[in-house]
């Protein structure tokens, strides 16, 4: 039996604009439910404490003060041109909205100069919070 082979064999193309689009489609979904790391402009390396209690739950807004070793502080990741008392109140009355109730949290690192805790602590205090958290971490099992 012999079998003809007449017919051409037709060209198969394959569209790609469809593809592209999807994979468009695609990025975009990524892109938008990616989410991103909080990232802090100061590197603070919290001091150790052998008591340290684990955080408390977030409580919704909070004022957060971080001081480098270097004395530069960051009102809520906004880093602060001057480090000096005047520029520190203004910055947390900025960030708290006058509210006073507000807890407000001190990170330091441990290498910061003790003066520059005592200017935040002071800031804090001539604005009239009352909810005052010094940041720290657990020390290693071992460390004496």
């Amino acid at each position: 039996m012999k079998f003809r082979r007449n017919r051409q064999r037709e060209n198969v193309d394959i569209n790609l604009a469809s593809l592209i689009d999807v994979v468009f489609v695609l990025l975009l979904f990524f892109v938008v439910t990616t989410t991103f790391t909080r990232e802090t402009q100061l590197r603070v390396e919290l001091p150790e404490a052998a008591s340290a209690t684990p955080g408390q739950p977030d409580e919704g807004k909070l004022v957060e003060i971080t001081i480098s070793a270097d004395g530069v502080y960051s009102v809520n990741n906004h880093l602060l041109p001057k480090s000096d008392l005047d520029t520190l109140t203004e910055a947390i009355q900025k960030e708290s909205g006058g509210d006073t109730n507000l807890p407000l949290a001190i990170s330091a690192d441990g290498k910061t100069p003790h003066q520059a805790v005592i200017t935040a602590m002071d800031a804090a205090g001539k604005l009239g919070f009352s909810k005052l958290r010094m940041t720290t971490v657990e020390a290693a099992q071992g460390n004496p």
